[in-house]
């Protein structure tokens, strides 16, 4: 930790940083500190990182200290975003508007189009929220967890609703909807899968009733009929049983930049399909 020397000739300590990817620097706070000397700290370090051009300034602090908030903030930081565990703010140094990314807006739902052998579809009635009470039946659905892709994520939400084990098949569409789940953005992605075993066991806590019900029956429910987004899962989730539509399926994408691998979705069909044919008019 660098120190430089205060009017009266007292040694105070910058913060320890290290450089992010955009020209900013981040500070993470991890032991105890006298808040006098971390005022004198952070207002030291905030004039040495102007002399060497830093735009944004973040620092991470673990809610142990979250005493300090009040110190950071009356430098000009702002509230980025709260985990349980550390509170980030940020400041912005160059007198310009400033380009720090906003906090994360959208929630990622899903929703489970598991269809059997015999045309039934796997369907609930919640004990929760606002279809409670009304004898209305749907597809499983839930929120995916940090860290957790959809595949995988889809497929727990059926095991623990229904005890269903499933097979991912594929993406079917997506929906964006906004100011939903505390004033965020929502997307919501249908996906069709198979289904590996078939004795219900629901889940007591949410789940007030599941069954498998004939996919005729499903789409002649009144409550159906009437739910313009129950109408349109169960006409695309039909096009996929009879094979008249194709949805996206994740394909492995390894970063040639980080160490970090990711998911593609895309439709896999129409895509060899237009490979198949490119490669028969080259050898012809």
């Amino acid at each position: 930790m660098k120190s430089l020397a205060a009017c009266n000739g007292e040694q105070i300590d910058l913060l320890a940083a290290v450089n992010d990817d955009h020209g900013g620097v981040i500070v993470e706070l991890k032991a105890p500190i006298d808040p006098s000397a971390f005022e004198m700290s952070l207002k030291l370090s905030i004039w040495s990182w102007r002399q060497q051009g830093i735009k944004g300034v973040w620092i991470k602090l673990p809610i142990e200290l979250a005493s300090l908030v009040q110190i950071i903030i009356k430098e000009g930081f702002w509230y980025h975003h709260a985990e349980p565990n550390y509170l980030m703010l940020v400041y912005w140094i160059p007198a310009t508007e400033h380009t720090i990314p906003a906090n994360a807006t959208h929630r990622v739902g899903v929703g489970a189009f598991v269809v059997n052998d015999r045309k039934e579809i796997l369907v609930v009635q919640e004990k929760n929220g606002k279809l409670r009470g009304l004898g209305f039946w749907k597809i499983p659905t839930g929120v995916i967890n940090q860290g957790e892709d959809l595949f995988t994520g889809v497929k727990r939400e059926v095991k623990e609703e229904t005890g269903i084990d499933t097979e991912f098949v594929e993406v079917l569409a997506f929906r964006q909807s906004h100011q939903s789940f505390f004033e965020k953005s929502d997307l919501f992605f249908l996906c069709m899968l198979r289904p590996l075993s078939f004795v219900i066991q629901i889940q007591e806590s949410e789940i007030e009733a599941a069954k498998w019900m004939p996919i005729e029956e499903y789409a002649a429910d009144p409550l159906v009929q009437k739910h313009e987004f129950a109408k349109y899962i169960l006409n695309v989730g039909i096009a996929k049983v009879e094979k008249r539509y194709a949805g996206f399926s994740p394909v492995c994408i390894q970063s040639a930049f980080i160490d970090e691998q990711s998911y593609f979705y895309l439709n896999s069909r129409d895509l060899e399909q237009k490979s198949s044919s490119v490669n028969e008019s080259s050898s012809s």
